[in-house]
């Protein structure tokens, strides 16, 4: 039983994948997947492979209690840490996905929380994306500190000068959500470029392009 499971989870994460890939959020080699097996396997995306070519038999299967690797030949992405404690401390979550799309991305650079303002975003979601302090992307730093901010109240989190981490009930759900989140930043910096007393300085057509941008 077990075994189809994982099966079925791996059809699903590489049609993810391609999608995630497609909408720019998952780009080259960057971002990563993962989805719970059970209460103690998780698959996850491996390192350094292209969505477009990934194969069912490139996806990993790691126990969520230590990351030890139970299936696979490649490399598991080094974010597992991450998943594995979204999986661990939010066990109604199935879905973790990091993602390096533009927009959620630069709003990370600021280390400022996030307000979510739609109603969609706030019952996929949550009323606001938590930031996580800067750590080296792939070390026990960054799952540290991003442990000490996984709540309930948010299904969403930006790293600090690194991307995005979303969590989900299903891959069609965060989908929707990173997709959400995107619109979400859009609406958040034009907000603060707008209230930038800099930008009045600024020629109207080049804030007109610059707005249009978002």
């Amino acid at each position: 039983m077990i075994e189809s499971k994982i099966k079925s989870v791996k059809k699903s994460m590489l049609a993810a994948c391609v999608k995630l890939a497609d909408l720019g959020f998952l780009a080259g080699v960057g971002g990563n997947l993962a989805v719970r097996i059970n209460s103690e396997l998780m698959a996850v995306t491996p390192s350094a492979t292209d969505y477009y070519t990934m194969k069912p038999d490139d996806l990993c299967i790691l126990q969520i209690k230590d990351l030890k690797m139970v299936e696979g030949t490649k490399q598991p992405t080094t974010e597992s840490g991450i998943h594995a404690s979204f999986f661990s401390l939010r066990p109604e979550i199935e879905v973790s996905l990091h993602t390096h799309q533009p927009l959620a991305s630069a709003v990370s650079l600021l280390g400022l929380d996030m307000d979510i303002e739609s109603q969609e975003g706030k019952k996929n979601i949550g009323y606001f994306v938590r930031i996580v302090s800067y750590a080296p992307s792939g070390t026990s730093f960054l799952v540290k500190a991003f442990r000490k901010r996984i709540i309930k109240e948010t299904n969403a989190y930006l790293l600090r000068n690194h991307g995005l981490v979303c969590g989900a009930l299903t891959l069609e759900q965060a989908i929707t959500s990173v997709k959400l989140l995107e619109k979400e930043a859009a609406h958040f910096l034009k907000t603060r470029i707008e209230k930038n007393p800099n930008v009045s300085l600024m020629p109207k057509e080049m804030k007109a392009q610059l707005m249009e941008a978002l």
